[in-house]
């Protein structure tokens, strides 16, 4: 995640739709732009669409099946029409911010307290993806959190004491990918040691 706003529950969610599409493409890393856009119906204003398409981002945005988007659709010719398999994509990774993050109820009811867990969840976020992506393997890239943790962390084992050290015995086939793990992770330190 780029960018995160958190709003008081009286806002409406139409408010600073735009403000917020421009201020995650000011975060996005040098060399790299944003090319499409999905909302939800509470982005479906003139501003926004007008702003997309001068910039030449590709968009989808939800909105009310009225009498003249019905005739815009039919005239829409099948070949014109993509999957939507990149909405869902983007709806997947909402849902695991907000069940595999918890962040599906606020703790309290105090709107700072609330914004800032909001934003440690943001945050653990990033660091399990670029965790996944820097330390694991490219059959591990698919998974959840939830998966993760289950695979990863959730291995018998034993802490038993030997020669006055207390030793961590697993299974011997968590040994490589433990190995693997360390390994990627003090290669990835080395790399951005100053």
């Amino acid at each position: 995640m780029i960018h995160d706003e958190f709003l008081k529950g009286n806002v409406a969610p139409a408010t600073g739709n735009l403000e917020f599409i421009k201020a995650c493409g000011a975060r996005m890393p040098c060399g790299h732009a944003i090319a499409h856009v999905r909302l939800d119906s509470a982005g479906y204003q003139a501003g926004i669409f007008n702003y997309l398409d001068s910039t030449g981002k590709t968009f989808a945005i939800g909105g009310r099946l009225d009498a003249p988007t019905q005739q815009a659709i039919a005239g829409i010719p099948e070949s014109g029409w993509k999957h939507y398999h990149d909405c869902a994509v983007a709806e997947n990774g909402i849902k695991e911010l907000k069940i595999g993050f918890g962040m599906e109820r606020m703790p309290c009811g105090q709107f700072a307290a609330n914004a800032a867990f909001f934003r440690i969840g943001v945050i653990a976020h990033n660091l399990f993806v670029l965790f996944k992506r820097s330390a694991l393997g490219e059959d591990w890239q698919r998974h959840k959190v939830a998966t993760v943790r289950w695979r990863l962390f959730h291995l018998p084992g034993m802490v038993v004491r030997h020669a006055r050290a207390w030793v961590l015995k697993i299974a011997t086939e968590s040994v490589g990918l433990f190995r693997s793990v360390r390994e990627k992770n003090f290669e990835l330190a080395m790399a951005n040691a100053p």
